[in-house]
């Protein structure tokens, strides 16, 4: 599972120009799944995205109260080495990805984080008001 984190001060999602999820200070989370991220790798991405330390004061959006915006983002694993034409190949098809996508969601607002998503396979405008800025890409397994 590859996962970019980018501190924001707001962040929204909206879909055929509805706001489908929206959040005030915190993280956007691109979450992208391969064919084998399974339960291990969304309690290490909960993990990693409730707990770093990469808040103001170095604080996690768990210490300071910020809420995490959600997103699948199956370009994360491109495959770019070879050529001008993108391999999707290490991505995992909707029916893998979304359940585990929803998974880290949930996890998140297990720990007590408030959790705005965008939604699953939707042509997505993401406007993203970076913060710092501080983007960071965990990998799971690292």
């Amino acid at each position: 599972m590859r996962t970019v984190l980018q501190r924001v001060t707001a962040a929204r999602v909206r879909v055929e120009g509805e706001v489908v999820g929206e959040i005030g200070p915190g993280l956007v989370a691109l979450v992208g799944v391969t064919h084998d991220d399974g339960p291990d790798e969304v309690a290490t991405t909960v993990r990693k995205i409730a707990e770093l330390r990469i808040m103001r004061g170095e604080e996690s959006v768990l210490d300071c109260g910020g809420a995490v915006l959600v997103v699948s983002q199956f370009t994360l694993h491109a495959d770019v080495r070879k050529g001008r034409r993108p391999s999707w190949n290490a991505a995992a098809p909707g029916t893998v990805a979304e359940p585990v996508v929803d998974a880290v969601a949930e996890g998140l607002r297990e720990r007590g984080i408030e959790v705005a998503t965008g939604r699953f396979g939707a042509d997505m405008a993401v406007d993203i008001h970076g913060d710092g800025p501080v983007t960071l890409v965990v990998d799971v397994p690292a």
